[in-house]
């Protein structure tokens, strides 16, 4: 059964601060949708075992950079290897197509017309400045706009941006693979 999970990590450290290592920014927030539930939830460092769970019952992780950025981030917290999850990666998949990388609030501006609510640095301000409330409700706007764009993506085989020459959309084609074609066998490092 197809049972894919969107995810997107806020940090407590900016990369400047950790000597750009992903695993020393250390997880504020982990912001989820699971389409089995419908639900979206935020889940806090210390409620990240409860995450892992549902991780390891998904069918896929889907996430924008989150091979590179996500799961490095949570890699110290997960007694597993986070590399063996079937993972959907927007950027790479948009990257792959273009030759180019084009950031999430780009995408969903010229693709969903919605734009992101702040940017990262505003994700640690509200960590630090303990705004439990903001801090889950940006995280939970970068899900929505990963959700959205990948249900669009797998709808549509495509997604859209704007050139940064003429300002005119441009469609970037993408090929999707579903879990069924590739299982992957994800063995369970957490006691049940």
């Amino acid at each position: 059964m197809n049972q894919p999970l969107v995810l997107d990590v806020e940090t407590q450290f900016t990369f400047q601060e950790v000597g750009h290592d992903c695993a020393k920014l250390k997880i504020s927030v982990v912001g989820t949708y699971d389409y089995k539930s419908g639900q979206y939830r935020c889940f806090r460092e210390k409620e990240l075992p409860e995450l892992f769970r549902a991780m390891e019952h998904a069918s896929e992780i889907i996430g924008f950079n989150i091979r590179k950025f996500d799961l490095p981030v949570m890699a110290p917290y997960y007694l597993g290897d986070l590399r063996q999850f079937r993972t959907i990666d927007l950027l790479e998949m948009v990257e792959k197509s273009l030759g180019h990388r084009v950031s999430l609030d780009h995408l969903a501006q010229a693709t969903l017309g919605s734009k992101k609510s702040g940017h990262g640095f505003l994700a640690i301000e509200y960590f630090r400045s303990q705004q439990w409330d903001k801090l889950e409700s940006y995280c939970l706007d970068d899900v929505r706009l990963t959700k959205d764009l990948y249900d669009y993506a797998l709808k549509n085989k495509k997604l859209l941006f704007q050139s940064f020459n003429d300002k005119a959309p441009r469609e970037i084609p993408l090929k999707f693979e579903t879990a069924v074609e590739n299982p992957v066998s994800v063995h369970l490092s957490l006691p049940f």
